[in-house]
């Protein structure tokens, strides 16, 4: 039960390598969805012995159809009638992949929360369950610094740090980027934090949101100095329009955000569109940033300026640094202490 990717393929995976040889897969391992066969048909073919192999596994996703609309008490009698006198040469795993369980179980959503309990009530009563929730960011962090050592390879403590903050303690992802990291850092064995600010997109973001969070708090010398370090890793100035088209992106939500006085994550997955939305490692951040602005006018500004300067880098200046720098002052200064300057054109957003 949960919807933690990573830990569900380790616990599948460890199932198989302990109880199904990999020369009998085609005989010993059966993938279901309730969705799609009858329950009925997936309990008789659990009962029926293989005559091909020792021991067989059945992986039944769609647990939420057993809890839809109406009365679904015959489908759990079932389950319960099954468990009361198993094959004992058969293992039968339901997975409930359609929970939330948030690291700190208080946190869990409501609708979460009910289908939590539904199944534990139930099902919970004749059947094992392995909770398979989101991590604590201090776990993670060491399951990184574990992970790599077992690969002989090292990773810095700001490194790890960065791929948690970044990716949301999502350990799926954590380990498909760990795997990129491992490409790319070569015989060198060793990952460092410019390494993940390099390769992984949303440390790229992370520094973003950073950037705009010194803007709308008109802290400029942070500003200037995030900007600083970005243009510092990675592509550097090459990456510029790149950069524009994040600013000019997360002012856009922001904009959404203020008009629809959006307050929280779920307001927030209802204004954004898909496509545009934000990631959830920055949602609160971004909410927090919009309404730091006092009303539209001042974001269409500051819209108006990341175009601006898009226009600017488009034309081959001479120093891309030089036009990111004087956006970031512009964009931290009052719009009544503004001076008359090469960005003070009103453009179409």
């Amino acid at each position: 039960m949960g919807d933690e990717a990573y830990f569900r393929k380790r616990f599948r995976d460890a199932i198989l390598e302990h109880l199904v040889p990999a020369d009998l897969r085609d005989f010993s391992l059966f993938e279901f969805d309730l969705a799609e066969t009858d329950l009925s048909e997936i309990l008789d073919r659990a009962r029926t012995p293989s005559l091909m192999a020792p021991f067989q596994v059945f992986f039944v996703r769609g647990v939420k159809s057993l809890f839809g609309r109406g009365s679904n008490d015959e489908k759990l009698a079932a389950i319960e009638e099954y468990c009361k006198n198993p094959n004992p040469d058969g293992l039968l795993v339901f997975v409930a992949d359609h929970i939330s369980i948030p690291a700190d179980v208080r946190r869990i959503e409501m609708q979460d929360k009910e289908r939590y309990q539904r199944i534990r009530e139930t099902m919970g009563q004749f059947c094992g369950i392995v909770e398979l929730a989101r991590v604590e960011e201090g776990e993670a962090v060491r399951w990184i610094a574990d992970y790599c050592g077992s690969r002989n390879l090292k990773i810095d403590a700001d490194g790890a740090r960065e791929l948690v903050d970044a990716l949301g303690g999502d350990m799926m992802m954590i380990s498909n980027e760990i795997e990129k990291l491992t490409l790319y850092v070569g015989a060198r064995n060793r990952i460092t934090l410019g390494d993940v600010e390099t390769m992984v997109l949303a440390a790229k973001q992370r520094s973003l949101y950073e950037l705009t969070d010194a803007i709308s708090s008109k802290e400029r010398a942070r500003a200037l100095e995030i900007l600083d370090a970005i243009l510092s890793s990675g592509e550097g100035e090459e990456a510029a329009i790149g950069h524009i088209y994040m600013l000019a992106k997360t002012f856009r939500q922001m904009l959404v955000i203020l008009e629809r006085n959006v307050r929280d994550q779920r307001m927030l997955w209802a204004a954004l569109w898909q496509g545009f939305r934000v990631p959830p490692f920055a949602a609160e951040d971004v909410i927090r940033q919009a309404r730091r602005y006092k009303s539209r006018r001042e974001l269409t500004r500051a819209i108006r300026l990341v175009a601006k300067a898009d226009l600017a880098l488009r034309s081959n200046p001479v120093s891309k640094r030089m036009v990111l720098e004087r956006l970031v002052i512009e964009l931290t200064t009052e719009p009544k202490a503004e001076a008359h300057g090469w960005m003070q054109e009103q453009l179409p957003v």
